[in-house]
């Protein structure tokens, strides 16, 4: 006996797949998280007072996950309206629009809000530096800037 999936649950199943490419995009940009390869590695570690800030957004990725989920989710739904041909041009428009949207929610689900910190290091330096809004800074705040081997900085309060 052949079982077959019912129209709507293909839909259903195509979106659950949808999100969980999603999620995958997620990425963090504050001051406490750390990528694997920066574990047990030695950073330059300065510290220094924010002269100035200002909030920013920093854009989402796109990947493409995003496109090739609701790509997959449209082509589905639209497979599963009306028959012959009109069910084809459905599915190719429903694939296209899918596409569309998903790129859009990629983007919107990975932004977030960030904060430029201008920095007056002790050395005399003056530094910009544009990380997640997970921290509160204010103006004359003393900071530690942590820079890794590759040029990753965050920076973080200093509490003396």
């Amino acid at each position: 006996m052949i079982t077959r999936c019912r129209p709507l649950a293909r839909p259903g199943l195509a979106l659950l797949l949808s999100l969980g490419l999603l999620a995958g995009c997620a990425t963090e940009l504050n001051s406490d998280a750390y990528d694997r390869e920066h574990a047990m590695q030695a950073a330059r570690v300065e510290t220094g007072v924010v002269e100035d800030l200002r909030p920013v957004q920093i854009k989402g990725t796109q990947s493409g996950l995003g496109s090739i989920g609701g790509s997959a989710l449209g082509g589905v739904a639209g497979n599963t309206v009306g028959g012959g041909h009109g069910q084809a041009a459905a599915t190719i428009i429903g694939a296209i629009a899918g596409a569309v949207i998903g790129d859009y929610t990629e983007r919107g689900l990975t932004a977030s809000a960030g904060v430029e910190l201008i920095i007056r290091l002790d050395s005399g330096r003056l530094i910009a530096v544009v990380q997640q809004a997970d921290t509160p800074f204010a103006a004359g705040d003393p900071v530690r800037v942590i820079t890794s081997g590759d040029g990753v900085t965050r920076v973080s309060p200093l509490y003396r």
